[in-house]
């Protein structure tokens, strides 16, 4: 172990020592002499991983040989989004069952429709504060970086599709609650399943106790058998994290990142800035166990962010969050919530993006303006968990709420990918970190846990992963 990661650094830090140098113009190095050097790192990843055994290690050599992959063959890559897409179907057939098996199983085994209604109301007046907070950094960032000021929009064409949908206060309330259950299923609309499995849940505590044994065990078992799923499905992530990384680098190349780097720096340092000013400062408050909080997030934060897809990252998520110390019950109540109503990345790039439109089309809005666009933003952008391109369509309403022009939004279309593996990445921390928040307000947090103590897949399926990879 200590041999491989020592030639892993030596290896790194002469191909970082020869593209320096070849970019500073210090020495001309062969390009095919680079790549090498490149590739050479990747492959002693591999041999590091083999020691490692570890699920995050393999995502994150994964991420970095399909970021390799990418670059080197561009048109090969475009070809690996198969492989997540393949990754996202088998997720998404898991968020459905799991949620309603522990919602189900937390609210009638325990019984208490008390605590119930107490955690709603706590996680709804968290949810507003943090992404209140996250539109104020955001709306700071971009006023600061002034990213969008100077743009010459002549020559933007619009390359996709975006409607713009204005959400009124009707639609947002009418989206919660389900019109039919294998419609939302069907949709991904994890709000409407949490919404119908909680009042499952409480229809059944209410039922004599011959008539809820039988349903209460169905539903234990089903989310254990959906945790055992989730461990099959995770196994085929690094793969999915490859394909990912590998057609989004081949499709936008680096280029992306001379024309907008500007806004990509800019929406990076906030959602930074909004995890040292306010994630850390809520960890400090609740008393998070910051060492196993880390532990814990890791592999959802990884998945999501290579991803750009919160569903990859939730059951892998609920599972880490319980075995840190957070009650199912919790647990399973507020991370799915949290998609819907504790969006903070989303939020934060929502703030940023749309002073960006303003800016890029020359139009000065005054603090006032600045502040309604935020408060309809608080709004609007509840409740959109499952719609595709969810935050170009929010944000497509309110640049026509407010009469901006719509062309400064494709050229964000172009890096929106980029944009979109930060975002959701934060929206998942943001997540995780409120079901331990609302575990600790609510007296339940186990500081005891240990969180190896219980194994993420059993002797039988480390012994497949192994052969796998």
């Amino acid at each position: 172990m200590l041999r491989s990661t020592l030639l892993l650094l030596t290896a790194g830090a002469i191909a970082a020592a020869l593209h320096a140098a070849d970019y500073w113009n210090v020495i001309a190095i062969e390009a095919w002499l680079l790549q090498a050097s490149r590739w050479l790192v990747i492959a002693l990843l591999f041999w590091w991983g083999w020691y490692r055994r570890s699920l995050t290690s393999w995502i994150l050599i994964f991420l970095v040989a399909g970021f390799e992959f990418g670059y080197s063959f561009p048109q090969t890559g475009q070809q690996l989004k198969i492989l997540s897409d393949i990754f996202l179907r088998l997720i998404k057939t898991i968020i459905a069952p799991l949620l309603f098996g522990t919602l189900v199983s937390g609210i009638a085994g325990h019984g208490n429709l008390k605590q119930v209604g107490r955690m709603g109301w706590k996680s709804i007046l968290y949810f507003e504060i943090v992404t209140t907070l996250a539109l104020i950094v955001g709306l700071l960032a971009i006023n600061l970086s002034g990213a969008g000021r100077g743009i010459d929009l002549s020559g933007i064409h619009q390359t996709e599709e975006v409607k713009a949908v204005k959400q009124n206060a009707r639609d947002i309330i009418l989206h919660v609650f389900p019109e039919n259950i294998a419609k939302a299923i069907t949709e991904g609309q994890v709000l409407q399943i949490v919404v119908f499995s909680i009042l499952f849940g409480i229809g059944l505590s209410l039922v004599d106790q011959r008539r809820r044994e039988p349903m209460l065990q169905f539903a234990e078992s089903l989310a254990e058998v959906m945790f055992k799923f989730t461990n099959l499905v995770m196994y085929f992530a690094p793969f999915a994290v490859f394909g990912a990384i590998a057609y989004t680098v081949g499709k936008y190349g680096l280029g992306v990142f001379h024309n907008l780097l500007a806004l990509l720096l800019t929406l990076y340092i906030a959602l930074i800035a909004f995890v040292v000013l306010v994630l850390i400062p809520v960890m400090l408050i609740a008393r998070v166990p910051f060492r196993r909080f880390v532990r814990a997030v890791s592999e959802p934060f990884t998945l999501a962010f290579a991803t750009a897809s919160s569903e990859s990252a939730l059951p892998i998520a609920l599972e880490n969050m319980e075995r840190m110390g957070v009650p199912r019950k919790i647990v399973a109540f507020v991370l799915p919530t949290g998609y819907s109503f504790n969006l903070d990345g989303t939020t934060l790039y929502l703030a940023l993006a749309s002073i960006f439109v303003a800016q890029a089309a020359g139009v000065e809005l005054t603090v006032g303006q600045q502040v309604m666009m935020m408060l309809t933003l608080m709004l609007t952008s509840k409740g959109v968990a499952g719609v595709p391109r969810a935050s170009l369509v929010i944000l497509s309403g309110t640049v026509a709420t407010f009469g901006l022009p719509m062309e400064p939004i494709f050229l964000i279309l172009g890096i929106d990918a980029l944009m979109d593996m930060a975002r959701t990445s934060v929206n998942v921390l943001g997540n995780c970190l409120a079901s331990v928040v609302i575990a600790r307000w609510e007296g339940e947090f186990d500081d005891a846990a240990d969180f190896n103590a219980i194994p993420p897949v059993t002797a039988q399926q480390n012994e497949t992963a192994e052969k796998i990879l």
